[in-house]
Parts: C-alpha cells; structure tokens; sequence
C-alpha cells in the first residue's frame, strides 16, 4: 500500500527535440502538475529520472505512440522502470476539449494513467521490428513501382501510343516501349527516365524479395512463417509481411482476440 501511495505517474508528450513532462501523484484526487520542458534526448530523460527516483518514488512512465519510436520505452523498460506506449486513438476524449498543446497532453497522459483509462500498444522485439522495416521497406518499394508504372504509360498515352498488346511489362510490351521515337530530344529523354525508373524501382523490389529470403530462416519467427505458407497462395514475403506486423501470434490468447485485432469481429450498433 505504501509503495502504491509513493507512485508517480509520469506523462511525457514526446517529439522529435523536447519532452513536455508532467507528474501526477498516486490517489484519484491527488495533484496532477506540469513538470517542465526537457531535450528529447535520452539522457536527458534520465536525469530526470535520477532527480525524482531521489525522492523514494516508484516511477510509471506514459507517452502516446508516434514518429519517435520505441526507443524512449526500451531505455525506460531496460532499466526496470514501468513503461506503456498508449494507442492514440483510444485515448479519452472530453467533448467540446478541442484544446490542444503540449502542457495539456502530458497533463492528460499523467493523469489517465494513474486512473487505468489507456490502451497500451503492443512494443515489437527489436529483432520484430527490424523485420518489420524490411517488410515495409518492400511495401515502400512496390508502391514506388506501381508509380513509376503508372508515369511511363501516362506519358505514353499523353502523346497516342497506346499498347495493344495482352499483357503489360513483358517481353512484348517492352520491346514495343524500345521502339517507341519522340519527335523532340527532350521527349525521349523524359521516355528513357521514366523507363530507368521502371526497372531500378523493380531491381529494388527483388533485392528486397532476396533479403527477405535470406533474412527468415534465421528469424524466431520463421516457423510461424513456414505454417502461414501452407496456407494456399500464402508465399513467403506475404506470410513474413504479415507476421512481422502481427508480431508474435501466441501474445493471442484466443482466436477471437486476433479477429478484433485485425478488425475481423462485427461490432454491435
């Protein structure tokens, strides 16, 4: 009960160069204060901690997930203090409280987290989300290519060349793209850049296909990823794609949990 009493529950609105703080005290109607402004570098946090675990507190840290990353909870968790990152869509709202600036928000996380009311996100492995990277990497990549695609045919099109062909970015069609002259040099070297763009966006999409290949057998996950490709038309990249954003599935109780978590289960109206 004492060590309950000597809690803090620290929020911290986190951005890129500065950490708002504020400080709520343990008991429902117990202070909730603004600590102060500090660098948003980790050392910087630290010291801070330094200075209120001084005063004999048990320390709970908050800060709402975003651009910055789990780096600040890993620093906090490393060090055996308790840490969540709270899922910004399912903080409590005030209607009519369209308010809102740094103060504020730590002031809220602080005291939010002191009555239970966030949602914590789930914090990947490190391993997870360097997986995770790869994976979106890839994403990054098809999307690029897909544009690239997109510019080369528009330009075409802009100027009467149409493909008749079957199929788009064979042989064929690619042969047909070589014997295509514009009337101006200009034209032709836009022509020759959006090509170029085509096939480095698609040599980037099978470099990352091949990292992705060498990468999973040495990832604990890739057992799971073995039992998804038994799945029909589950391949490789597809099943490590999904689990690296899933993470581990077995943090699933039951199947119902995985269903709501991917937005699978109606909801009631």
């Amino acid at each position: 009960m004492k060590e309950k009493e000597n809690t803090i529950f620290v929020g911290l609105d986190v951005h890129k160069n500065s950490i708002v703080i504020a400080l709520a005290d343990a008991g429902r109607d117990s202070d909730v204060r603004s600590y102060g402004t500090i660098d948003g570098d980790l050392e910087a946090v630290h010291k801070v901690v330094r200075k209120l675990q001084s005063k004999g507190s048990t320390l709970r840290f908050v800060y709402e997930a975003g651009p910055c990353g789990y780096n600040l909870y890993r620093s906090l968790t490393n060090k055996g203090f308790d840490c969540i990152v709270a899922a910004p869509s399912k903080i409590p709202r005030k209607s009519g409280d369209r308010i809102k600036n740094d103060r504020r928000d730590a002031l809220s996380l602080a005291r939010l987290h002191r009555s239970g009311d966030l949602t914590p996100v789930y914090v990947p492995t490190e391993e997870d989300e360097a997986m995770r990277d790869l994976t979106r990497g890839r994403e990054d990549a098809v999307k690029a290519l897909r544009v690239a695609r997109q510019q080369l045919l528009a330009f075409l099109l802009r100027y009467g060349h149409r493909y008749s062909g079957k199929s788009y970015w064979s042989k064929a069609h690619w042969n047909w793209i070589a014997g295509i002259k514009m009337p101006h040099r200009a034209q032709q070297i836009m022509l020759q850049e959006y090509v170029h763009a085509v096939h480095e966006n698609f040599e980037r999409v099978q470099r990352l296909n091949d990292q992705i290949r060498e990468l999973i057998p040495h990832w604990h996950l890739a057992p799971m990823v073995k039992a998804l490709q038994a799945l029909r038309g589950v391949s490789l990249v597809v099943a490590s794609t999904t689990l690296a954003e899933l993470g581990d599935l077995t943090r699933f109780s039951k199947p119902k949990q995985l269903m709501a978590y991917l937005g699978l289960v109606p909801s009631e109206h």
